[in-house]
């Protein structure tokens, strides 16, 4: 394995650890308020901040989440514009 598959893979487990500690505390504050729905975003949010306040992983965690969520954006746009084969009617 290649130093560059290794790094990506490495960040990728770091994301995931990060990831599941504030599902975690976002499930706390939901048990916390009594179950009561249609505060998902804001737990995520509270929880999310929480958690990367002290944590040496935030700049990376919040890299990596920026990177995903621009590659989803340009995946969606191809997906949605017709192909240059296309012929219209």
């Amino acid at each position: 394995m290649d130093i560059e598959k290794h790094r990506k893979k490495q960040q990728k487990l770091m994301v995931t650890m990060v990831e599941r500690k504030v599902r975690s505390r976002a499930q706390q504050l939901y048990e916390t308020r009594g179950q009561a729905e249609g505060q998902a975003l804001a737990d995520w949010y509270q929880a999310e901040s929480e958690v990367l306040g002290n944590s040496i992983l935030a700049p990376l965690y919040r890299r990596m989440k920026t990177e995903n969520q621009d590659a989803e954006a340009t995946s969606d746009e191809q997906s949605q514009s017709p192909s240059p084969c296309e012929t219209t009617a």
